[in-house]
């Protein structure tokens, strides 16, 4: 008889995502609209579509480039770094997006046994960054019941008093699932340390997963960023409606129960009745019997609340999600789970 090859242990006790859960939920309820997905509504500039439409017979295109991603694009962000964020050191690598980007920070700065701090509600995919790399000592820390922003007293007590300290401290600012903003002083809790050879490490991560970035997609980003910050500005202010409407919907939720929204495009919503009820149980319920689906705050180590996203939707259904989660929410409120 033939035997089955076992599955690292690295993979099984790694957590599904939860935004494959959540497709699945979406496939399975007939006609929900999401909430879920952290993505906004609009394309790339129109400008920075059409300066790519001219590139996609280019033989470049359809080679490999330097791994560290195309010289020009990484000028532009160094400069954008500098100019709008005011970081003067920057050194870029150009990644097949942001959750990449952390994978190889944890494979080029992690060992298995290192012991790392996160802050609930802490961002999934990161969290599933370090378990899925062999990095299982894991701290989480807790974020302020007022404001959500990371626990500094906390963290001076753990990197004091941990032998040997932690490796890595991950904080996400503007907050994901928080949708706070961390205020500059307290990011001093903050200290950049040198790491001897990083961006050589990095490569070797780099090499061995995406080779680089898609060419085509990295000269997209570099017509964008050539249309400028204002484009960008104006893009988010239309956002604005959209918060107001969701925070709306939330509001049988009673005062006080949401937060976030100023830093990012998601909303904190802590569920009636304590834990009454499990905010996955919650989270199916909405979408099969309301046809609205959000994330499960369990997802986040925050069990009994919700992240919603207010970016992926333009106004007017954006209004329409809306009213399909206030409507679960009333009944939540008053009935409690029911099919």
């Amino acid at each position: 008889m033939g035997s089955f090859v076992k599955l690292s242990r690295r993979a099984l006790e790694t957590e599904m995502p939860v935004m494959v859960q959540m497709q699945e939920l979406l496939r399975g309820a007939k006609n929900a609209v999401s909430l879920a997905q952290g993505v906004v509504y609009w394309q790339p500039p129109k400008q920075a579509l059409e300066k790519v439409k001219e590139l996609v017979s280019e033989p470049l295109i359809s080679r490999y480039g330097n791994d560290e991603g195309i010289p020009e694009l990484r000028a532009a962000l160094v400069k954008k770094l500098r100019d709008e964020n005011n970081l003067h050191k920057s050194s870029v690598m150009v990644t097949s997006g942001a959750n990449q980007a952390f994978v190889n920070l944890v494979l080029t700065l992690c060992d298995p046994g290192d012991s790392v701090v996160m802050f609930a509600p802490y961002y999934f995919n990161a969290y599933m960054s370090f378990q899925m790399t062999g990095v299982t000592n894991i701290l989480v820390g807790p974020g302020s019941s007022d404001t959500l922003h990371p626990d500094a007293d906390w963290l001076e007590r753990i990197l004091s008093e941990t032998k040997p300290p932690p490796k890595l401290v991950t904080v996400v600012n503007p907050g994901n699932p928080s949708g706070t903003y961390i205020p500059e002083p307290l990011l001093k809790i903050a200290y950049p340390s040198e790491v001897k050879d990083f961006a050589e490490q990095l490569l070797k991560v780099q090499d061995n997963i995406p080779i680089c970035a898609s060419i085509l997609s990295q000269y997209l980003a570099l017509y964008s960023l050539e249309v400028g910050p204002q484009w960008v500005v104006d893009q988010v202010k239309t956002l604005e409606k959209n918060r107001e409407i969701v925070l709306e919907a939330l509001s049988p939720l009673g005062e006080g129960s949401v937060k976030g929204g100023e830093g990012a495009i998601y909303l904190w919503a802590k569920l009636p009745h304590g834990n009454a009820h499990d905010d996955f149980d919650v989270v199916r319920w909405l979408a099969n019997k309301h046809g609205v689906a959000v994330i499960p705050g369990k997802a986040c180590g925050c069990p009994g609340n919700l992240r919603i996203s207010f970016g992926g939707l333009t106004e007017n259904d954006c209004r329409a999600a809306a009213e399909r989660l206030k409507k679960g929410l009333e009944e939540l409120v008053r009935d409690g789970l029911r099919e």
